[in-house]
């Protein structure tokens, strides 16, 4: 199992080396002009039959190893969410001197044909996919698949982070202003990931959390408690007068309480602050809490077209290593949120911390085998710019890629040693399995309907008969070793009950060593 993963953390780790060094040797060009192979146009002509621009021929087979999908093993494509312009400055040059990735990702699939998909998301916004494929929009004619929002995006771009959201329902926030806002927070918690804690308060002249069960605390940002937060938003009303000032102060609060727990992410922590201005800088306030170290960033948010107070907010976020922008319209919104990986990415790219992330178990939708839908995993790594100019800012350039089918991980296990009532299985580091006898994603063996929180199924959900969580914290905690705990099993089809010992060995691989880091 450890030759398995350091093959596919090798295929990854080429990928990285071969990006970072096609964008050394680019020199940006404004007036570039490029026709690259766009997955939503490729093949596509005009009333006049002729192929629409960045539609050129593309040739496409269908191939076993890909579900039959119709692909091309000899070259990638690109596909830009609808919402971004694919003829930008950035997204050219981006993709231009991306191409070079094209070799690689040929020669990794000759040295492993079990390689599934391999790709480059940058953090312009375009994503670089091999084999090529061809993309259908939504009957809306909408793609909305960005990847800096996807996990594997998110966990290998930053480090993990606690973070408090303050959202200003004053009275000068209705209307437009706080369905924007709204949207704002909603767009942040597609950021965050299960390494990630956080929570949510809304302020005028008092604080409202938006879970009030949840008063002074932080929460892990699984799916369950997203969806939970999201529901809660559209309670929020505008009224009053906003006293940021208080906002503040719960804020750092917080963040210094959970910190000292050690329960939270233990790395980054961050206020973002989502208003439609702020009347002072509250300087006295950050020397409180956060000067000299500056260990919490303030990220501001100006809602509106008005840039009155933009002066405060900016000093803000510049005072404490954050970052500001400025939100005009609900189009505006994930662009600018996505702004502040980019800060956060900064001492990993400064640093040169190229870390192996392994993302939980997912159901990939385009590929199925004989049992139905395929269970994968995704290895990736962040890709930072080498340039001497750019270096000492950080510059995160995007994450490589690759999926791995859970069942090849599943051949990799000697049965013959587990003998015949025994069985192995894998956790991430939050506990969450990633292949287990017991993991069902469906409703129905046959069936494609996901349980929608299949992804996030903890071990202790499985292996009831550990009640005090011993083999789960010490899997979580980077145990390794044998022993044994006492079970009941049922016999006689049911009919009587007995108590033996289970023998248990943690194992872990040194490839799948991934850890927390302060940043």
């Amino acid at each position: 199992m450890e030759e398995m993963f350091h093959k596919k953390s090798e295929a990854v780790r080429r990928l990285v080396e071969a990006a970072e060094e096609a964008h050394l040797k680019h020199e940006f060009d404004a007036d570039l002009q490029y026709e690259y192979f766009n997955a939503v146009l490729i093949n596509e002509r005009d009333k006049d039959g002729n192929f629409l621009e960045l539609g050129k021929e593309f040739i496409l087979a269908p191939n076993d190893h890909f579900n039959n999908l119709p692909v091309n093993i000899s070259l990638s494509d690109v596909q830009v969410p609808t919402n971004m312009y694919n003829k930008d400055p950035a997204i050219v040059n981006g993709v231009y001197w991306s191409e070079s990735l094209n070799k690689v990702f040929v020669d990794n699939f000759d040295r492993d044909p079990s390689l599934i998909w391999q790709y480059f998301g940058s953090a312009k916004g375009f994503f670089r996919q091999y084999p090529g494929i061809k993309w259908e929009p939504d009957e809306n004619g909408v793609i909305a698949f960005d990847c800096r929002n996807r996990k594997w995006y998110i966990q290998a771009a930053t480090s993990p982070k606690d973070v408090v959201i303050l959202v200003d329902v004053s009275g000068s926030m209705k209307g437009l202003r706080l369905t924007i806002a709204k949207q704002t927070v909603s767009s942040i918690l597609d950021t965050l990931g299960d390494d990630d804690f956080f929570n949510i308060i809304a302020y005028n002249e008092e604080l409202h959390y938006v879970e009030p069960c949840l008063n002074g605390t932080l929460v892990q940002a699984d799916r369950t408690n997203k969806e939970h937060f999201r529901e809660h938003l559209d309670k929020l009303f505008a009224k009053g007068i906003g006293m940021l000032d208080i906002a503040l102060n719960e804020a750092f609060n917080i963040l210094s309480d959970f910190n000292h727990t050690g329960q939270g992410s233990i790395c980054s922590q961050a206020i973002m602050l989502i208003t439609d201005g702020a009347v002072d800088t509250y300087d006295t306030i950050f020397a409180k809490y956060n000067w000299p170290d500056r260990k919490v960033r303030i990220f501001t948010y100006l809602i509106g077209r008005e840039a009155a107070f933009a002066d405060n907010l900016k000093w803000m976020a510049c005072a404490n290593k954050g970052f500001f922008t400025q939100i005009s319209t609900l189009a505006d919104v994930q662009e600018n949120v996505m702004e502040y990986l980019h800060v956060l990415s900064r001492p990993k790219v400064i640093d040169q911390e190229h870390d192996v992330v392994w993302t939980e178990a997912y159901i990939d939708s385009t590929l199925t085998d004989d049992q139905g839908l395929v269970l994968m995993t995704t290895v990736a790594m962040p890709v930072f710019s080498k340039q001497n100019e750019t270096r000492s800012k950080g510059i995160l350039l995007g994450v490589v890629g690759t999926d791995v089918p859970v069942k090849e991980l599943l051949k990799t296990i000697p049965k013959y040693k587990l003998g015949i009532h025994g069985y192995a299985f894998a956790i991430t580091n939050n506990g969450y399995i990633l292949t287990h006898p017991e993991l069902r994603p469906l409703y129905e063996e046959g069936k494609k309907r996901r349980k929608p929180n299949y992804s996030s199924v903890d071990l202790s959900e499985v292996e009831w008969e550990d009640r005090d969580d011993v083999l789960r914290n010490a899997m979580v905690n980077r145990k390794t070793g044998k022993f044994s705990m006492e079970v009941k099993k049922t016999v006689d089809k049911g009919f009587r009950c007995g108590a033996l010992q289970r023998p248990w060995e943690v194992f872990l691989p040194r490839e799948c060593n991934h850890r927390r880091r302060p940043a």
